[in-house]
């Protein structure tokens, strides 16, 4: 990479990087992001797909981001690395398809501070890792493909585009490999990102179109199929061996495992996210309204550059028609099965198709800088002298119309910035740690409390990161299942006799059954929906 690439992608990455700082969450939080904090430092399992990759990346970084803070704040840093890393590669995928550094600087500018994507940088969340892998997939494939068709340079797709690596030799000499260290690196990290993130075996199909675009012929070239097939084979051997090696019993167990996929079908359960089976419901029902509802989030997320999109698109199948193979197709299948996922924050799983909308728009952008290109010119014009005059002239003019479309990309944004930054925000956030401290205040020695997930996570991350209160067993509803521990009432009964028992319940119809069945004292709030402790069980009396 040439000294200009690395300093704009790392301008692109430092914005990135300070944006997510300061709007960065100062510790831990409840949910998913408190069960990441404490998952990743331990080196332990995460509710299903297990999510190894984040895992190990997450526990090299707790221990690098040491000097940093707690391991919660280091969890959290880790999230605004990785959008640093997804701006500063997407700056120079975009010059490679655009053949203009600074639209790749609006751009990987641009594509951090949208909402979703400015949001997941700001605490532990597995989707900043996997933004930045596939934003590393994409550059990966069209460096392949420009070295690949590198005799081609002339075709019209190709035309004064340069290639995302500059190699030795000129740009249309022939490469004995044509590239293919790139299709083997692809794999890796696409191995990778399916270890991070369930989501990118949507891309499966998208990306082996891609290929065939790119090389018809690929099937007859058995040692680079066969060192892609050994590659994605390893890779992700390596990456899900975490699940059974840290959940076993023995000297390796993690302090926090969730299921038990050292067992077959515990791994089944983990990595194929049984738990969730059910959740993609009626993918091709009121597809008016989801595609009303995904205008409306594309709105959200570009302003008023939204309308813009399929232009782009169309751009970018003209220019680039296999990286619009690739990402259209990606992105269709992304948005479709989004819109039909109930179980998640659904927002954050087009974070994807938003890099890849950014880079559309970009294409369009270099698309009108290269029609202004061609029409600054006087074809009339024969002299030597003049015709270097003029081209200096288009090429000034050239840069002064990349400079201001750079600008216009980037308008929306900072008019919006005001509004998304308050949106995102999290500094101020210290509701799990406050409750956090308050519960293992008020808990009496030796207690037990019956939790569930939400509360769970920033108990565990005290307990067992933090090592506080380890007298205190936490019960969430994923204990009961992994430790046969039966109901909700058979853990209160079992423990009642010996030691102090709290509660804290999100089903309506357990905090009528625990008021009913039980004598309790509210410690917080008016009934079991908030910390109560159990006294005993209620007489016939009263």
């Amino acid at each position: 990479m040439t000294q200009t690439r690395l300093q704009a992608s790392l301008l692109a990455a430092l914005v990135a990087f300070a944006a997510a700082w300061a709007a960065m969450l100062p510790g831990v939080q409840f949910w998913d992001t408190g069960e990441l904090q404490a998952v990743a430092p331990l080196m332990g399992t995460a509710h299903p797909t297990g999510f190894p990759t984040y895992i190990l990346l997450g526990w090299l970084a707790s221990v690098v981001f040491q000097p940093f803070g707690e391991p919660a704040f280091r969890m959290n840093l880790f999230s605004a690395l990785c959008l640093a890393v997804a701006a500063g590669v997407t700056v120079d995928l975009v010059r490679a398809l655009t053949g203009r550094v600074v639209i790749g600087i609006a751009a990987g500018i641009a594509m951090a501070l949208t909402p979703i994507a400015w949001a997941v940088g700001t605490h532990a969340e597995a989707h900043s890792l996997h933004l930045a892998l596939i934003a590393i997939l994409l550059w990966l494939l069209v460096a392949w493909d420009t070295n690949a068709r590198a005799p081609e340079a002339s075709a019209p797709d190709q035309t004064s585009v340069p290639g995302p690596i500059d190699v030795a030799g000129s740009a249309g000499a022939e490469r004995p490999d044509r590239g293919d260290r790139f299709l083997v690196a692809a794999t890796f990290v696409f191995a990778l990102a399916v270890g991070n993130h369930s989501l990118t075996l949507l891309l499966a199909i998208p990306v082996g179109l891609c290929v065939l675009a790119v090389d018809p012929g690929i099937w007859r070239r058995g040692r680079l199929v066969g060192s892609c097939l050994a590659v994605l084979v390893v890779t992700l051997v390596a990456v899900y061996l975490e699940l059974p090696l840290r959940s076993a019993p023995g000297p390796l167990r993690a302090a926090l495992v969730y299921g038990t996929p050292y067992t077959w079908e515990g791994f089944k359960y983990i990595v194929f996210a049984e738990q969730f089976q059910g959740s993609l419901q009626g993918p091709f029902g009121e597809l008016p309204r989801k595609f009303g509802e995904l205008i409306a989030l594309a709105v959200a997320q570009f302003g008023i550059l939204a309308p813009l999109i399929p232009f782009g698109f169309v751009a970018t199948a003209i220019r680039r028609p296999r990286y619009a193979l690739l990402t259209g197709s990606a992105a269709a299948i992304t948005c479709f099965f989004a819109a039909s996922y109930v179980n998640a924050d659904i927002s954050r799983y087009y974070l994807v198709p938003a890099l890849m909308a950014w880079t559309w728009l970009a294409i369009l952008a270099g698309t009108a800088l290269d029609a202004l290109a061609r029409t600054a010119r006087d074809p009339g014009l024969d002299d030597p002298a003049t015709l270097v005059a003029t081209d200096a002239t288009v090429a000034t003019r050239s840069a002064l119309a990349a400079v201001l479309l750079a600008v216009a990309l980037l308008v929306p944004t900072v008019f919006a910035l005001p509004a998304r930054y308050r949106a995102v925000d999290m500094r101020g956030d210290h509701a799990a740690a406050s409750w956090t401290n308050h519960v293992l205040d008020v808990m009496a020695p030796d207690a037990v409390i019956v939790s569930w997930w939400s509360y769970s996570t920033p108990l565990w991350y005290a307990q067992r990161v933090q090592g506080r209160r380890p007298d205190v067993t936490i019960v969430d509803d994923r204990t009961r299942l992994d430790e046969h521990l039966g109901g909700l009432t058979d853990v209160i009964d079992a423990n009642l006799p010996t030691r102090p028992v709290y509660v804290i319940r999100l089903d309506r119809r357990e905090v009528a059954l625990l008021a009913q069945r039980y004598q309790l004292v509210y410690i917080d709030g008016s009934d079991a929906s908030s910390l109560t402790r159990v006294m005993g069980p209620r007489t016939a009396g009263g």
